[in-house]
């Protein structure tokens, strides 16, 4: 299954950096996401794009997660020449994995 079918996600971009948030569409699916979208899997995703760290951050009371993914910009908005300088596509490279 990807993770469209059970989530949404936004991107957002502070430099060479890619916060990327991930949010069920049902609450009950929080624990399963959890367990299912780790760093390690999203980095592993997300490889030909994000070359340095990522970090999940858990939001349980939203029932949600931010990633923050570096170096995944080629060197930022005002610095790259990617079609898409600000990463906002990388949301739905996200929703993409197969979990």
């Amino acid at each position: 299954m990807k993770l469209y079918n059970i989530a949404h996600s936004r991107a957002g971009d502070k430099g060479d950096i890619v916060n990327l948030s991930l949010i069920p569409y049902q609450e009950e699916d929080y624990e399963f996401l959890r367990r299912h979208v780790t760093e390690y899997k999203v980095k592993e995703h997300l490889q030909d794009i994000v070359k340095g760290d990522v970090i999940r951050y858990d939001i349980p009371s939203f029932k949600a997660f931010n990633f923050v993914c570096q170096q995944s910009l080629l060197g930022g908005v005002t610095t790259s020449l990617a079609l898409d300088t600000h990463g906002k596509s990388l949301s739905f490279a996200l929703l993409e994995m197969e979990i």
